[in-house]
Formats: C-alpha cells, structure tokens, sequence
C-alpha cells in the first residue's frame, strides 16, 4: 500500500497547472437522457421513459480532456468528428469548454461517435451509440500527426486515448509514440483489444482487467495471475511501467526496475463505473509531468478514480474533492 501526503498532494496540484497535454484519440458525445419511470408499455415488455432532461457532454477523449482541464491543465484534443449536427455540437462544447481546436479534424466519410445513455431513478436503463469503427483513412493519420508535430514544442506529455472506435490505427501508433520518444515527452496509453500489442517504449501503459483477460488469454484470478500478467505485459511491450486496473481489487503497478505495487480501491459508494478510467489516466498523466515518481501518480489517480465512480454518468474529478478523499483516508489510516 502507498501513501501519499495532503502537503505533497498540494504539491502536485500546484506543479500540474497551466501543463500542457495532447490528447490524441477517439473523440465523442454523450448524450443523456434523464427521467422515471411510471409504466410498462403496452407495446412490448420494456419501461416507458418519462423524459425530465437532456444533456450533452465531452466523452471519449475529450472527456480525458475535460478531467485534465479539472486539474488545472491545458489540452490539447486530436481527434476526429463527422461533418454532422453532432459533430457541430461537440465542437461547439469543446470550443465552449476553452479547449484549442487545432486538433480537431473534421472526416466527412464517417460519423461522429455518440453515446446516448438512458438513466431512470439513477439507474441505467439503456445506452445506444452511433459510431463508424472503420480505420481512419491516411491523409486523415497525416493530419493528426501534423497536429502533433506542430504543437509538440508546448506540450509536456501525451495521452492516446483508444477505443477502439477506429482513429488509433496500428501505424499510426508506432509515429506516435515515435514522436513523443524523439521529443522526450512523457507518453501514456489507455488501450483497447485491436492494439494491445501495438504500445511498445511508452511511459505508463494502463490496460483494465477485462482487457489485460481477453488479449492475454488467461483469467486474474489471485494475486500470483495479476503479478505474471503484469511482468509479462512490462516485457513483451518494453515500456516503462504497467498500471493494471482491477476494478473493486483496486490497482497494481508494474515497474521497470521490478517492483510492484499494489494500492486497495479508494471508491467507497459505486455508482456507476463510465469515466473512471478516463479520469485515471488524467490525473495519473498530469501528476507526472508535474513532477510526481510512478508511485505517487498511481496514488493519486486511484484516489481520482475512486471519487468518479461514485456519480452516475461521466463527471471529472474535482481538485478541492480529491483533497478531502486524501485526507479522509490519512485520517484512518492506524497509528
């Protein structure tokens, strides 16, 4: 178990503001839809929604965006929308949230990516998505590059941001990363199954249980499963450390000198898990290039992804909660 302090934590956060990180990855709306339920429809066996209000918000990568904003950061999206009226409305929140929109880059051959998530009585009731996971096209690769390349001067870090909705392409990965090796940027990765392998000589690579499962093939079971996996996965893909998310069993980092960590979830009330790991990934990206060892940045963003998953739908962390989560916890701990 790490421990981290309220003054180093105070620390962080000031060293993380006005840091600069690229998020490049697959870009989407949420839309939500709130209301109850009253009746049964007489048409089929399914709940009848009384719609009570409708949001839209940043998702996918640019929800990573938004976690960072919250941290004080500066990001920079790259990524993809549709030349459609949902890609106009999320360029419009992007534009509204202060983010750059040099990044964004408009592909009138696909749709942009959209969620929308139906929540009754605070639970989910449905969620119907609208997305094209054909691989992006190459002069479009070439344009998120450009992006990349003329901005990399101002960033401090990069975070690819994978869902597999078709804009992370295999070779498209390898100038990535080789752009951010080449430059000395800190380089982390939220992957997805179609190229786990694909993340060779990145800074942090942070797959979740059920990915770390299905593409290595085996089931994490105990604690001997987690620690072979994570070995495994820190030497096929040479990076500089492994953070394997466990969901309720918390957390485990992979480092390359060999040691390994592993921190106990910090969610006290579960609601609902959408976003979690998008806030990881956020604050553990920030923490570094603000200066935090893997360590404390792992802490940090356990401590971010346990706060989130106590809403429901997708929200970012907010700086003034991750403190008191900090300090309720060094609180209890024994003396």
């Amino acid at each position: 178990m790490i421990q981290i302090s309220e003054q180093r934590v105070d620390q962080l956060l000031t060293s993380m503001r006005n840091k600069r990180i690229a998020v490049v990855g697959d870009l989407m709306l949420d839309r939500y839809i709130w209301g109850s339920v009253n009746r049964i429809s007489p048409e089929a066996p399914v709940p009848v929604i009384d719609m009570e209000t409708e949001q839209a918000r940043l998702g996918g990568a640019a929800n990573v965006a938004k976690n960072i904003k919250s941290l004080g950061g500066d990001p920079l999206l790259v990524g993809v929308i549709g030349e459609d009226n949902s890609g106009k409305q999320l360029f419009e929140i992007i534009r509204d949230n202060g983010f750059g929109t040099e990044g964004v880059i408009i592909d009138s051959s696909r749709p942009t990516t959209v969620k929308t998530r139906v929540i009754a009585h605070s639970q989910h009731v449905v969620r119907i998505d609208r997305e094209s996971k054909a691989d992006i096209s190459p002069p479009i690769q070439e344009k998120i590059l450009d992006a990349l390349r003329a901005n990399i001067n101002a960033i401090d870090g990069i975070i690819i941001e994978d869902y597999n909705k078709g804009v992370i392409v295999k070779d498209l990965i390898a100038r990535l990363v080789n752009v951010a090796t080449k430059e000395n940027k800190v380089i982390t990765v939220d992957p997805k199954f179609n190229n786990f392998f694909e993340y060779k000589n990145v800074t942090v690579f942070k797959p979740n249980r059920k990915e770390a499962e299905e593409v290595m093939g085996t089931r994490l079971r105990n604690e001997q499963d987690i620690q072979a996996t994570g070995k495994a996965l820190l030497e096929r893909l040479h990076v500089g450390n492994v953070l394997l998310t466990l969901g309720e069993q918390g957390m485990s980092l992979f480092e390359r000198d060999g040691s390994i960590s592993h921190m106990p979830t910090k969610a006290r009330n579960v609601a609902d898990v959408s976003g979690a790991g998008d806030t990881v990934i956020s604050t553990l990206t920030m923490s570094l290039v603000g200066g935090a060892t893997v360590k404390e940045a792992s802490t940090l963003a356990n401590f971010a992804g346990g706060i989130v998953c106590g809403y429901v739908g997708i929200v970012p962390i907010d700086i003034e909660e991750l403190k008191r989560s900090v300090a309720d916890d060094n609180n209890h701990l024994p003396t």
